[in-house]
């Protein structure tokens, strides 16, 4: 039997890594702190450029109506996270539907991006780049 991988935005690997109990509502953030333990087990992973599973608790979900009258959830902020997961992608040198383990995507995010100071270009925008730029992420390897 094929275990099942948890969709992940390539973003959520940047607000996973500062994440502070802070978010769009106390059932996002609980859902996220549930989210990052579970994904902490070295969960196989999906990456996706569309809502995944920390989004399934977000009040920044909308419900919009295709040409063809089929409904599709979307994020409000669709083309800001849309920048921000393809500039994970691209500076992790992965793909979008790429399959791997968390702890794999965890540290690629944190060489490729972290490290090098990609973060604030890739989501400085971000309306919580301030607990990001005052953090230590929490997948550096040499924390003090």
């Amino acid at each position: 039997m094929e275990k099942k991988r948890i969709p992940v935005r390539p973003h959520h690997g940047m607000c996973l890594a500062y994440f502070i109990g802070k978010g769009y509502s106390e059932g996002f953030s609980a859902h996220m702190e549930t989210m990052l333990h579970i994904l902490e087990q070295d969960v196989s992973i999906r990456l996706v450029v569309s809502l995944d599973e920390i989004c399934s608790a977000c009040p920044n979900r909308q419900v919009t109506v295709e040409a063809s009258g089929a409904e599709k959830e979307i994020c409000e902020a669709q083309e800001k996270v849309y920048r921000y997961d393809h500039g994970v992608l691209d500076a992790c040198g992965l793909a979008e539907g790429e399959e791997l383990n968390f702890l794999e995507f965890t540290r690629k995010v944190q060489e490729k991006v972290i490290d090098t100071g990609l973060r604030a270009k890739i989501c400085g925008d971000c309306q919580w780049n301030s607990i990001c730029s005052e953090k230590t992420s929490r997948w550096t390897t040499n924390k003090d």
